[in-house]
């Protein structure tokens, strides 16, 4: 094959992940489902690609790079300080739900599809991991209540680097035992893994912590130590890398005095670009005939995850917890499996596979099915459940404020007035401090990233308003969040008087959120007013006090105002001010600032 056949196929590649990314970003759907179909079609369907020639001796080290880096950037999610206030509910299924599933997996994989006990333990260990890259795009469609979407979430953020450290040492033990003397070779995997991967991401933390690198080098050099030490690993002890680069990033998720918030961000980018190439091309290699030859046994093994093994796990580990039967029924009916269980799977089995592993062929295809089986009859079927159970979420009140500034905290203040959820996001750790002092949820980042879309907890939340002196972020957010929300439950602060700002927003952009107060004011006059004193006013209107009464009394005074409350409760974001008018019994919110010209 030429090389420009090969850049070709890699560029091809490359265009297919984006696509299948912009899909599932369409469809609120986990990528992995596209990128597995994508990659099924062009491999054995229809044949226009063979990866393992395509890449030739460099594909099995392509693959397990790869997946050190995914289960590098998951483990890196594990920080224990955000995690002590997780209800014991979350706690046990991640524990005593995780081994119960594991145990009824393996054992019906053992029967069912007649794999030996050990391939059978490492399907079942598989399996048990979901992840937030499957489980947050399933609860924005679904919204269930605030209760279930917490465990569902907390559950994936906690099992994926969990379930990849139990998962990898399911593995080696397994690997450990094709060898002589294997609890000898089992204990060195063990202490090289935990010694190399506490002693890099010391390395790593006291580098950042002293400043030994620019800000803009650390994502590199943790990137090149990351692939480093797992090499190295691997040269002193075959096999344990994996556990080395999961405990590394653990490791360094709890460091004391380390900011690991651009590391995340430029993982995530090198993520994604891995995860659209490295499905696509794992899903290539499968052949069909491994599908045929799983038979009718794989259905049956589908049912018993789906109806047996998660409702056991759950109904067992929740049996002191406050949940209902029906909580529990839809918390037991929604488990879709993800990234770590595709990754991991196709380079274990590659791996059991040179050292004579009989049926670890199979193990790939049948996590592929596993995979696209939950995603696809979960994403359908979620919501009409939730519903059938009367556990979804009523029309969501709560606000997402892009910005945790003066302004923002303000209004975010206002809004919380009236029993709502304010969320707040910010990039500047000061205004997000602040916010977090105030009272206020908070994500500190950048909330259109990816890794907001994984970790930005939006349950609750119904509108989004962007409050930033950045009008671009102001407009990236509103065109972001359009998507999810609808054009009409997302506003931003924009002045339609800086024209060299807006003059770049394309048509679209300025039509897919509505604009705060039509785009007649800016973020700099707010903020102004509020320096000089104005404050926010709620002035209820009635027959006695009408709205040309309050137009009356501020005459005089400098009012902006900001929304109405109905007398329902329900808050309306004012994006025409020549139009307010409110009714008696109505609220009008504004900042006010008395006696100004």
């Amino acid at each position: 094959m030429t090389s420009e056949i090969i850049s070709l196929t890699l560029a091809g590649i490359g265009v297919l992940g984006l696509f299948c990314q912009w899909v599932a970003w369409q469809f609120k759907l986990p990528a992995i489902l596209f990128l597995l179909i994508a990659g099924l079609l062009i491999g054995p369907i229809f044949g226009v690609i063979r990866p393992q020639d395509t890449l030739g001796d460099l594909y099995f080290p392509f693959i397990s790079l790869a997946v050190a880096v995914i289960l590098f950037e998951g483990s890196l999610t594990l920080n224990f300080k955000q995690i002590k206030g997780i209800s014991k509910s979350v706690w046990s299924i991640v524990t005593i739900g995780a081994i119960v599933s594991w145990a009824i997996t393996s054992t019906a994989t053992h029967y069912l599809l007649g794999f030996d006990w050990t391939l059978s333990l490492l399907f079942g260990s598989l399996t048990v991991v979901t992840g937030p890259t499957v489980i947050v795009p399933l609860l924005r469609t679904v919204r269930p209540s605030t209760k279930l979407s917490n465990i569902l979430r907390w559950e994936g953020i906690l099992i994926d680097p969990l379930g990849a450290l139990f998962v990898v040492m399911v593995y080696e033990f397994i690997v450990s035992q094709s060898q002589v003397h294997s609890l000898v070779v089992f204990g060195l995997i063990l202490l090289i893994g935990f010694s190399l991967g506490i002693a890099a991401g010391v390395l790593v933390a006291t580098m950042m912590r002293r400043h030994w690198l620019p800000e803009y080098l650390q994502p590199f050099a943790v990137l090149v130590i990351l692939l480093g030490v797992f090499a190295g690993s691997n040269y002193l002890e075959h096999e344990s890398g994996l556990l080395t680069v999961t405990v590394m990033g653990v490791w360094l998720a709890n460091a004391k005095g380390v900011n690991i918030s651009h590391i995340l961000h430029f993982k995530e980018n090198l993520t994604i670009l891995f995860i659209s190439g490295l499905f696509i091309l794992l899903a290539a290699r499968v052949e069909l005939d491994d599908f045929e030859q799983l038979g009718l046994s794989a259905i049956a093994l589908f049912v018993v995850i789906q109806l047996i093994s998660r409702p056991a796990s759950i109904f067992l580990s929740t049996l002191k917890s406050n949940l209902d039967f029906k909580e529990k029924a839809f918390l037991a009916w929604v488990a879709p499996r993800g990234i770590v269980a595709a990754a991991v799977s196709s380079l274990f089995a590659i791996k059991l596979t040179n050292i004579n592993i009989d049926q670890a062929n199979l193990l790939v295809p049948l996590i592929f099915m596993v995979i696209i089986g939950t995603v696809v009859l979960q994403s359908a079927t979620a919501r009409p459940v939730a519903g059938l159970l009367g556990v979804a979420e009523p029309s969501p009140r709560g606000f997402l404020l892009v910005g945790a500034n003066d302004v923002a905290r303000t209004i975010g203040k206002a809004l919380r007035t009236y029993d709502c959820r304010v969320l707040m996001s910010d990039t500047n750790w000061d205004y997000v401090s602040k916010a977090r002092m105030a009272g206020f949820d908070s994500y500190y980042g950048n909330p259109t990233s990816s890794h907001a879309d994984e970790h930005l907890d939006l349950i609750g939340i119904g509108q989004v308003l962007s409050v930033t002196p950045d009008q671009h972020l102001n407009s990236v957010a509103g065109v972001h969040f359009s998507h999810e929300f609808g054009h009409r439950k997302v506003f931003s602060l924009q002045d339609r008087k800086n024209q060299d700002s807006l003059d770049k927003l394309s048509h679209n952009e300025e039509h897919a959120y509505s604009l705060l107060l039509g785009g007649n004011i800016s973020y700099k006059k707010m903020a102004s007013l509020i320096s000089q004193g104005a404050d926010i006013k709620h002035t209820k209107i009635s027959d006695n006090f009408t709205f040309e009464d309050y137009q009356a009394q501020y005459q005089s005074s400098t009012v902006v105002p900001l929304f109405i409350v109905s007398a329902t409760q329900r808050i309306h974001l004012i994006t025409q001010p020549s139009n307010v008018k409110p009714e008696s019994g109505e609220i009008m919110v504004a900042l006010i600032k008395d006696g100004s010209e």
